[in-house]
C-alpha cells in the first residue's frame, strides 16, 4: 500500500514537482503511526459523543423483597372441586360499531346459579377458539361458567391501543354473561392476563358490581417501563456485554418512529386504587418479562387505598409468562384458580395471603430516562437516511455528469471538464462507504440475533460476545477507512492545488465523508464505539 501511494502521489504531482513528491513520500513513511493515532482519536471522539448524546442505563436494585408465607400455593378455605361434563356454546357480542364471537363453556349438572368469568386477552390477536383453553376447560369442569370473546382488532394495532375503550368492549361480554341462563349475575368476575391486566382494573373501577378480578402475569407498571424492564432481564439472561444495555433507554425512551404508541405511558394505578373486589394475583417465578415482586407490592398498596384488603398472591415455581412449565400449564395453578373463585367470598381473605415459590426481582421497573438528543424516532430514522443518501450520492452524480459530458461532446457542444479523482481516491471512497454500511448491517444483525436468543431463553457466547466484538471491530475499521480517505485527499490537494479539484469532485468526495461521519455518529449513539466492554 505504501509503494502504491508513492506511485499515486507521483502520478498526481505537477511537472517539476520532484522535490515536493520526495517530501511527501518521506512524510508518508510515518503514515502507519499517524493512521493508528488518528483512528484512535476518532474512536475516542465518537465514544465521547455517544456517551453525551443520550441517557445511560443504571437500574436501581430492588431493596424491598416480598416474602412467601408458605411454599404451598393451596387456597385457604377453597372447596373440593367437582368434575362436571362441559357444554360449549357460541354467541355473538354486540360492540360499538361491530360484533365479535365468543365461546362459553357451561358445566352440565353443576349447582345453579353458577359463578362466571370473562377472559381478557393479552397482547396480540386473541381467538375465542384457542385462547385460555386450559383455564376455561379446568374452570368449567369445576363448576364455573367461562366466556372467552374474540379480541376486537379493528381498533387494536401495534401503534394504537386504547385500554379504556377496550375495557368498555369487554364489559359488553360481562353484561351478556350476567344474563346467561344458570349464571349468578352477582358472581361474575373478570380474568386479565398480561396486557389484559391493564384492562381488567379499568373494568373493575368502572363496574363495582364485578364479583372478583384475577390478574395473571400482570405488568402493573406502564408499558414503557415494563418493556425496558423486560429488555434488561432478557439481556442479562443472555449474558450480553455491559455496553449493549445502553440501547435500552435510547430505544424504549424515545418517541417511536411514525407517531402513535401513546399507550406506552398508560398508568393503571388510578384504576387499581378504585378496585374494591377480591383480587387474585398469579405469577410464575420463571417469568423474566414482568416485575413479579414489584407488581404484587404495588397492587397491595393500591387496593389498600381503596380500603380493599382482599388480595391473594400466588407464585408458581419455574412457570413462565404463560404460567406453563415445559409447555404445560401448572396443574396447581388451575386447581387454585378454580378453588379461589368457587370459594368466594370466604377465600378472598383466607390465609396465607402470599404463598408459593419465593420470587426474586433484581432491579426496579422504573420510569425510562428520555434521550436528550435523539429523543424523536423520526429524527433518528431521518438522520440515518440522510447519511445513507449522501453515501450513495456519488454513484448517481458522477456517472450522470459523465454521461451528460459524453452526449454534449457528441453533439459538438462545449462542455465543462468533469474533473477526475486523483488515483486512489475512488477506491478509498468505496472502502469508506462500505465500512460504514457494513457496520450498520452488522449492528442490525447482532441486535436481531440477541433478541432471538433472549426471547428463547438461550445463551450463545460466540454470538453474544463474539458478535459484539465483531461489530465494534467493523466500526473501528470504518473510522480507519475514513481517516485514510481524508489523508489521501489532503495530500492530493497539496500537490495539485484546490483550484484543480472541481465542483463535481468536491461534492462527491464530501458527500461520502459527511455521510459516513453521520452514520458513524449514529453508531456511536447506539454504543458501538464506547470505551471498555
Amino acid at each position: 500500500m505504501l509503494q502504491q501511494d508513492r506511485e499515486d502521489v507521483a502520478h498526481d504531482a505537477p511537472p517539476g514537482g520532484g522535490r515536493r513528491v520526495r517530501g511527501f513520500v518521506e512524510r508518508r513513511l510515518t503514515g502507519p503511526y499517524r493512521l493508528v493515532a488518528s483512528t484512535a482519536l476518532g474512536v475516542i471522539v465518537l465514544a465521547i459523543l455517544g456517551a453525551v448524546m443520550g441517557p445511560q442505563w443504571d437500574p436501581v436494585p430492588l431493596a424491598d423483597p416480598i416474602l412467601a408465607e408458605s411454599p404451598s400455593t393451596a387456597i385457604g378455605g377453597a372447596p373440593t372441586l367437582g368434575s362436571y361434563p362441559v357444554r360449549i356454546e357460541r354467541v355473538t357480542v354486540q360492540l360499538d360499531g361491530t360484533t365479535v364471537g365468543a365461546k362459553i363453556r357451561i358445566p352440565v349438572g353443576a349447582p345453579e346459579p353458577m359463578p362466571g368469568v370473562v377472559f381478557v386477552h393479552g397482547a396480540g390477536t386473541g381467538s375465542s377458539e384457542t385462547a385460555f383453553s386450559e383455564q376455561t376447560a379446568a374452570m368449567a369442569a369445576a363448576g364455573i361458567v367461562t366466556m372467552v370473546p374474540d379480541k376486537r382488532l379493528d381498533t387494536y394495532s401495534a401503534r394504537h391501543r386504547d385500554y379504556v375503550a377496550m375495557a368498555a368492549d369487554y364489559e359488553r361480554s360481562v353484561a351478556l354473561l350476567r344474563v346467561h341462563e344458570g349464571v349468578d349475575p352477582a358472581r361474575v368476575g373478570v380474568y386479565g392476563e398480561s396486557e389484559g391486566a391493564w384492562i381488567a382494573p379499568v373494568m373493575a373501577a368502572s363496574d363495582p358490581r364485578l364479583a372478583f378480578v384475577v390478574l395473571a402475569s400482570a405488568p402493573v407498571v406502564p408499558p414503557r417501563e415494563q418493556a425496558a424492564f423486560a429488555a434488561d432481564n432478557y439481556l442479562r439472561n443472555t449474558n450480553v456485554p455491559h455496553g449493549v444495555f445502553r440501547a435500552i433507554p435510547r430505544a424504549v425512551g424515545m418517541a417511536l418512529p411514525g407517531g402513535g404508541f401513546e399507550y406506552a405511558d398508560f398508568d393503571v394505578t388510578p384504576f387499581q386504587r378504585k378496585m374494591t373486589q377480591p383480587v387474585l394475583m398469579v405469577y410464575g417465578t420463571g417469568d423474566s418479562s414482568m416485575p413479579i415482586v414489584q407488581g404484587a407490592e404495588q397492587v397491595l398498596r393500591d387496593t389498600a387505598i381503596a380500603g380493599n384488603g382482599d388480595v391473594t398472591v400466588r407464585y408458581y415455581a419455574g412457570a413462565n409468562h404463560g404460567l406453563k412449565i415445559d409447555g404445560v400449564m401448572a396443574a396447581s395453578f388451575l386447581t387454585d384458580l378454580s378453588g379461589w373463585v368457587l370459594g368466594l367470598p370466604a377465600t378472598a381473605a383466607a390465609p396465607p395471603r402470599i404463598a408459593g415459590d419465593q420470587p426474586t426481582q433484581e432491579f426496579v421497573a422504573a420510569p425510562v430516562p428520555e434521550p436528550s438528543w435523539l429523543r424523536d424516532g423520526d429524527v433518528v430514522i431521518a438522520t440515518v437516511l440522510v447519511g445513507a443518501g449522501l453515501i450513495v450520492l456519488p454513484l448517481v452524480l458522477v456517472p450522470g455528469a459523465r454521461a451528460v459530458e459524453v452526449v454534449r461532446r457528441r453533439r459538438g457542444r462545449a462542455t465543462a471538464v468533469v474533473h477526475r479523482f486523483p488515483r486512489g481516491i475512488p477506491l478509498r471512497m468505496v472502502v469508506c462507504a462500505l465500512g460504514a454500511v457494513l457496520t450498520v448491517a452488522g449492528l442490525v444483525w447482532y441486535l436481531v440475533a440477541i433478541a432471538k436468543l433472549a426471547l428463547d431463553y438461550e445463551q450463545n457466547d460466540v454470538v453474544v460476545k463474539g458478535g459484539w466484538v465483531g461489530v465494534r471491530l467493523l466500526g473501528i475499521a470504518a473510522v480507519a477507512a475514513l481517516v485514510v480517505l481524508l489523508q489521501r485527499e489532503r495530500e492530493a490537494l497539496a500537490l495539485v492545488g484546490r483550484q484543480a479539484e472541481g465542483v463535481l469532485r468536491a461534492i462527491s468526495f464530501w458527500a461520502v465523508v459527511v455521510g459516513c461521519s453521520v452514520v458513524l455518529v449514529v453508531l456511536a449513539y447506539w454504543g458501538v464505539f464506547q470505551l471498555g466492554i
